[in-house]
């Protein structure tokens, strides 16, 4: 009996090692704990399958006239049996949260989205421009150098110049990417336009609007019999009402491990798969569509893709920067010139 419960436990300590999957029983008692923290409260609650142990990420959505990424939340951090809440801060309260929404927001919700996407459109128009401008220069040779001892002015320019080029193409779909992230709709009708409409995500609804909602173990069940071949991201629990329960899902090929692009929902009274999208059914701006955030956070290329997006993230900044500096210096010089005659 002793090796039987050193078993038991040694399974239990490497499920919640790995982190719970499919048919794991933790969601449930997370719900549960979770509505117990927010008595009486409707709201809905979704939890991150991150796959690693430890901890367990969730988000609480209380009702609100909000949508996408302004809509309020709360973010809690449960314990591996999802028995108690280890964590809780409101979204926007914590550092990282708060840089996310300076990124992506500026702190101000969709003028701020608006003001960040067609900021990345300014970029592209920079970079196209000035790769222009730097082609009719003359020879490659003469394109490419860097003189280090020429007057500041020139290594102004240099600096300039051979950050731009080096950094062009990675630039251009950071920028690019960027941009789409922040204005999803003219993202649509770019891609409508180029290739074709996007797949669009389902929306079904539960076949009633009250009742016993299944256990989460049910849908899962059920979830994961519609895509055996599917990692589970995210469980999406709504409290009540029509809305199904939704699971987000990376099937192979998918590049983003995070937020992939599949779905499955599932009738939260029934427990019957109401609607799957998945990416690979999908068309080629589905295919091109899937890639846009992992392109974006570098996460396409793993741990070094994402050093390399905040490298590349500061190189704009390097830009402006040398840019002023090179304009002013070319304005003193001109000014030097009309009162000297010549340049120092």
């Amino acid at each position: 009996m002793r090796g039987r419960s050193i078993l038991r436990q040694f399974h239990l300590w490497l499920g919640l090692r790995l982190g719970p999957g499919w048919e794991s029983r933790v969601w449930d008692r997370a719900l549960a704990t979770a509505r117990a923290h927010h008595p009486g409260q409707q709201g809905d609650w979704s939890f991150e399958v991150t796959g690693k142990g430890g901890p367990i990420p969730a988000r609480y959505y209380p009702p609100s006239h909000h949508s996408g990424h302004h809509v309020e939340r709360e973010m809690l951090w449960f314990s591996a049996d999802g028995s108690r809440i280890v964590r809780s801060d409101p979204w926007g309260s914590y550092m990282m949260s708060w840089l996310y929404e300076l990124h992506m927001h500026l702190l101000a919700g969709e003028t701020g989205s608006l003001i960040v996407g067609w900021s990345g459109f300014v970029v592209l128009v920079l970079l196209v421009s000035g790769l222009i401008v730097w082609w009719s220069r003359g020879s490659w040779r003469k394109g490419l150098a860097f003189k280090r001892k020429a007057a500041s002015i020139r290594r102004l320019r240099d600096i300039h110049k051979l950050s731009g080029l080096w950094s062009l193409v990675l630039l251009f779909l950071l920028a690019g990417t960027g941009a789409f992230l922040a204005l999803p709709d003219i993202k649509t009708t770019l891609f409508t336009a180029a290739i074709a409409a996007p797949d669009t995500v389902p929306s079904p609804r539960s076949t009633a609007s009250s009742g016993q909602q299944v256990p989460i173990s049910i849908a899962l069940a059920a979830a994961h019999k519609a895509l055996p071949d599917a990692r589970l991201a995210f469980i999406d629990v709504p409290d009540g009402g029509d809305k199904p329960i939704r699971m987000r899902m990376q099937v192979p090929g998918d590049p983003h491990f995070r937020f992939p692009g599949s779905f499955i929902f599932v009738d939260q009274y029934s427990g019957r798969v109401l609607a799957v999208h998945d990416v690979r059914s999908g068309n080629t701006a589905t295919a091109v569509n899937s890639r846009v955030r992992p392109i974006h956070d570098g996460s396409i290329g793993s741990l070094w893709g994402r050093v390399l997006a905040v490298i590349l993230g500061f190189v704009p900044l390097l830009l402006f920067v040398t840019g002023i500096l090179h304009w002013r210096r070319r304005l003193a010089a001109r000014a030097q010139f009309r009162s000297t005659g010549s340049i120092s």
